[in-house]
């Protein structure tokens, strides 16, 4: 049985521009003043929604599913949170800090490993 033709150059594209679009919002979350769309994280979650299966089998695979598990986790943890803003100013912006700091990470560890080649 023949493997199917698997374009790698354009998953590491669309990693690349997925990596970029999550790393303008994560560092816009960490930096106070810093403000960046949530139009720009959607069209991320999206574009890895949908290239997600071209995936499958190969290296890219996990970082598809790293970037996807980091929004959906990253989301949750902030409506969570959100009530501490009501109450607790302070320990809210503790909690979105840690939060977006968190994101951060994420987003540049993928980064790392995927201009190793390698999987998350």
């Amino acid at each position: 049985m023949q493997t199917p033709y698997r374009d790698d150059s354009s998953l590491s594209t669309v990693g690349w521009v997925s990596y970029i679009l999550h790393l303008i919002v994560a560092v816009a979350a960490v930096i106070p003043t810093a403000q960046a769309s949530i139009l720009l994280l959607l069209l991320a979650f999206i574009l890895d929604m949908v290239k997600r299966g071209d995936a499958v089998g190969s290296w890219h695979e996990s970082h598809f599913s790293w970037r996807i598990r980091s929004v959906v986790w990253a989301g949750l943890l902030y409506l969570i949170t959100a009530p501490l803003w009501l109450f607790f100013i302070v320990p809210g912006w503790i909690a979105w800090a840690a939060i977006s700091i968190w994101f951060l990470y994420r987003i540049v560890l993928g980064m790392v490993r995927m201009n190793r080649h390698q999987p998350v």
